[in-house]
């Protein structure tokens, strides 16, 4: 049995637009819509044996791509930080308004752009 990883939608949401289009769509057809090996080669009008080396080879690529680049792990820290310092921020009493007003705008601009 082909088990669904499900990082791989969250790998396909940074890399996906640098992978060949058969492999974006192959991965999108499995992960995203989550059609099966036999329906995703029946879409792509190519074998079922092909349609998974498609995929296994996709995932390879984007694991090669987070490996070299880390965008998505770098993503997943700073929002963990951010998390973790909104919520900081809200305990401190004691922190004058304006530093407090200070965080948070770093707060919401770090995260528009992440």
């Amino acid at each position: 049995m082909f088990n669904k990883d499900l990082n791989y939608t969250y790998l396909l949401d940074f890399y996906g637009e640098i992978l060949s289009d058969k492999r974006r769509e192959a991965l999108t057809l499995y992960y995203d819509e989550d059609y099966s090996l036999s329906e995703v080669s029946e879409i792509m009008q190519i074998s079922r044996q092909g349609a998974r080396e498609l995929i296994k080879k996709a995932e390879a690529d984007l694991l090669f791509f987070e490996e070299k680049l880390g965008l998505a792990a770098r993503f997943k820290q700073t929002n963990e930080l951010l998390s973790e310092i909104r919520a900081q921020t809200d305990r401190m009493e004691d922190l004058p308004s304006t530093l407090k007003e200070q965080l948070k705008e770093l707060s919401e601009l770090l995260s528009e752009n992440t």
